[in-house]
Formats: structure tokens, sequence, C-alpha cells
């Protein structure tokens, strides 16, 4: 992933693997992390504020490993499947070490273990739950919309500070960007898929469009992706009203 900013990334991946991940299992990997390293002893956090800008140390750590000789290794599995989602795991760099130099106190179970229930966690913690009526599901999902737009209003490239060549409204949008808004609409998302019976047929197909919307704004903001992608849906904001 390329570097966005003031937003600077170390090296994603196994350094002895010989397998890279797509970029969209890179981004589905960060966002089911929630910013923390997975081993639930650890829980460090795997987004750092410097003085030059934050930086990210997160490693993707093959549970089975790249090659046949690796930690935990199993010839049967292809190249493709070992660079799979479901055989990664998101750790800070210390973490990553040592599963590979004590493997045998880190077996498959338990590192699958560990990425389940840390995703799990995250989507406890980021309020994905089953409410009791549309209105009850409404007022769980406006505040993240609201602070949303009011973190675009102020902050966004729209704002009339764009003309400003010396205004570090930029860099404070770009940080925003990362602490504020990509986790409130994962926030979102959980609590529409939750609750996605009380919706009608045409919230269901905006609720299509807005993950279409947080694919690629994530893709731009965290993958490097030039594009601008998919807009925000017009309508989206009056969800389950």
């Amino acid at each position: 992933m390329g570097d966005v900013g003031p937003h600077k990334e170390t090296v994603l991946g196994c350094v002895k693997g010989r397998i890279n991940p797509s970029n969209v299992t890179k981004l589905r990997l960060f966002a089911d992390s929630g910013g923390f390293c997975s081993n639930p002893r650890c829980l460090s956090e795997i987004f750092v504020d410097e003085n030059s800008g934050a930086i990210h140390v997160g490693e993707i750590a093959h549970v089975i490993s790249a090659g046949d000789e690796g930690p935990r290794s199993n010839v049967a599995l292809t190249p493709e499947q070992r660079g799979e989602y479901e055989n990664l795991i998101l750790l800070c760099p210390r973490c990553h070490t040592i599963i590979d130099k004590a493997e045998s106190d880190y077996s498959v179970a338990t590192l699958l273990e560990w990425k389940e229930n840390h995703r799990a966690a995250i989507a406890d913690a980021f309020g994905a739950r089953t409410l009791e009526s549309r209105d009850s599901a409404r007022s769980a999902v406006v505040p993240y919309l609201e602070e949303n737009h009011y973190i675009l209003k102020t902050y966004g490239p729209l704002t009339d500070e764009r003309f400003n060549p010396e205004s570090e409204l930029p860099a404070q949008w770009l940080r925003k960007i990362r602490l504020k808004i990509i986790p409130n609409n994962r926030k979102i998302l959980l609590l529409c898929e939750a609750n996605s019976g009380f919706l009608s047929k045409e919230e269901r197909m905006l609720l299509q469009a807005f993950k279409q919307h947080v694919d690629d704004f994530e893709a731009k903001h965290l993958g490097g992706a030039e594009q601008n992608g998919a807009c925000f849906p017009e309508g989206f904001d009056k969800i389950f009203s």
C-alpha cells in the first residue's frame, strides 16, 4: 500500500513469505483488526502518531507458512491458498516474530481462534447488535452519520481552505478519515447488516451502494488507489427513517 499524505506505511506482509495478498485482502484484514494487534495478550495499536505523521506498523502474518518449510507449514496447500484471507492474520511486528520463532507454542488452531475472537470483539465494540425496531436502528446509526457529515463539512476537500497552500486542514482531514470516518463507516455497515430485516427493498439497494462507497473509500485512503470510486449514495443518510 502506498503513502497517503502524512500517513506513512511500513512494508506489509510476511518478509519470509513469497505470497503477496491482494489489496482487497489487505483492506479486509485491517478493517477486521480495528487498528489493534490480533493477539489477545497484546492488542497493541498498529497505527502510531509521530511528529512526521501517522505510520502503521501492522504486519500480515501467515497462519500456515507461505513456504513448504516455514512455521506451521502444510505442503498440501497451493500458493494461492496460502495468500488468501483465511490463512492470514494481522499482528504487530513483535507478535509476528514470536509466533514464527516459537512455532510449537502457536498452532494453526490457536492463531485462527485469535483472529475470529478479535474480529467478533471488534464487531461487538462497534455495536453490531440486532435492535427491537426501525426507530431504534435509526437512533443507533444517526450519530455516526452526523459525525461523518460534520467532519466532511469542516475538514473535507471542498472547504474554502483548499485554496490556502499553507492550510493544515488537508492533513487534519486525512487524520480524521483514519481515526473517525473509516471506523464510523464500519459501525454503520455492521448496524445496518445486523438490522437488515427492517430495511425496505429500496433501502437494501442503498445499503449495497454504501458498501461499494466504503470499499472504494478505504481503497483510496488505506490502499493507495488513485481513483475516487463510488460516492456516498444519495438518500442513505435517511436509512431506517
